[in-house]
């Protein structure tokens, strides 16, 4: 009697472990928003950014946000692994690093599997990233011999920024149709200079000055940056000449 009883509970215990073993991937598999908070339980908890709110590193976050890939801050900076010791830095599983924020956005984009892009939107995703780090990138920041940021080369006139600005003219992102990582990449770039040179005019340039404003007006980006700087942001510019209602307001006071 006693070794029946110990038969039943034991085969009671497979079934709850099978059953159990069949529950807990569904309930992973289920990334659920609740009151507008990021839920991703079904995605990798892997993902650990040595970076700091100061610097340019919330652009991943940003690039994450936007993947809905779920990512964690490092606790201890003096851990980081790139081998210059600068940030932003990523670490996944089986020891994997990626450094440099254009490397780390082509790793995340290719991370976020379940987001379907064409070879032609993947292409020009790649292309972007890397025009933003190899051309815009000095053309925002003007660095010293040493690598010190001294200046924005946007306060003049630039030729590659004037054919950006009519690309922009005739699209509302990078890639038509949708936003992309690859706007992630370009207005990052574009949003620092006004943060790090306020007052700084982009007038001249209103298709970008549009196209800044809509990017930074994104959940995502005020996830990432955080909802101050986005205020800021919109604010400055709004009040740059260029904007559209600023034109109609100009337009106004020119009738009295």
């Amino acid at each position: 009697m006693i070794n029946s009883l110990w038969t039943i509970l034991a085969l009671l215990l497979v079934d709850l472990l099978v059953l159990d073993a069949f529950i807990q991937p569904f309930h992973q598999e289920k990334a659920i928003k609740i009151g507008g908070v990021r839920d991703n339980t079904s995605l990798s908890m892997s993902l650990t950014l040595y970076g700091s709110q100061g610097s340019r590193s919330p652009l991943v976050n940003w690039a994450a946000y936007e993947l809905d890939l779920e990512i964690k801050m490092a606790d201890n900076l003096g851990e980081n692994p790139h081998p210059f010791k600068q940030i932003p830095c990523l670490v996944d599983d089986n020891d994997v690093v990626v450094f440099e924020s254009g490397a780390i956005l082509v790793y995340l984009l290719n991370k976020a599997s379940s987001k379907k892009l064409s070879e032609s939107q993947k292409a020009s995703i790649l292309s972007w990233i890397s025009w933003a780090n190899a051309s815009l990138d000095p053309i925002c920041f003007l660095e010293t011999p040493d690598g010190k940021v001294y200046d924005t080369g946007l306060k003049k006139p630039n030729r590659r920024i004037d054919t950006l600005d009519s690309l922009l003219g005739e699209q509302d992102y990078l890639v038509p149709g949708e936003f992309t990582i690859a706007d992630v990449a370009v207005a990052a770039y574009l949003l620092y200079v006004p943060q790090f040179f306020p007052g700084v005019d982009l007038s001249r340039w209103p298709n970008i000055v549009r196209y800044m404003k809509d990017c930074a007006s994104r959940d995502a980006y005020k996830d990432a940056f955080g909802e101050r700087v986005q205020g800021i942001l919109i604010e400055s510019l709004n009040n740059m000449n260029g904007g559209d209602e600023k034109e109609e307001k100009k337009k106004l006071f020119g009738m009295f």
